[in-house]
């Protein structure tokens, strides 16, 4: 599969695998951000992509970020439709205590493609199951 991506900033970095092994593909920031705690900013990448028809692309934080620094992807996963052609932004959120700085070149999130499957809706009366209508919790602690 080719995954078709447009710099629209000439210094924008292309996503990457960094290993042989990895499901999801860096993104970069593009702009330098300082989040403050329990703050967010959008952070952008100065990319687009055209997701292939079938499937989506995710924006997931990275685990480093997380642990490291409390930094999250706010909407996670993010969905990228195969209709959007706009800048790749990310909704970075600073759980940690101290000012977090995007620089530029920094890998804030992965990029994940994926199998998507639409479906027909039928509105009708739905099977019952032993669990029913049971939801959080329900399975107990």
């Amino acid at each position: 599969m080719i995954l078709r991506i447009k710099k629209l900033i000439k210094n924008a970095q292309i996503p990457n695998y960094q290993t042989s092994g990895a499901s999801g593909m860096d993104l970069y920031a593009f702009k330098k951000v300082t989040i403050p705690p329990n703050e967010y900013a959008l952070i952008h990448t100065g990319i687009s992509v055209e997701v292939p028809s079938g499937f989506e692309a995710q924006i997931r934080p990275r685990s480093g970020l997380a642990l490291n620094y409390g930094i999250g992807v706010l909407n996670s996963p993010g969905t990228i439709d195969t209709d959007y052609r706009g800048e790749l932004k990310v909704i970075l959120f600073n759980f940690g205590k101290k000012d977090f700085k995007v620089e530029p070149g920094m890998r804030i999130a992965q990029f994940v493609i994926t199998k998507v499957y639409r479906v027909n809706i039928a509105e009708e009366k739905l099977s019952t199951t032993h669990r029913g209508v049971r939801g959080f919790g329900s399975t107990g602690i």
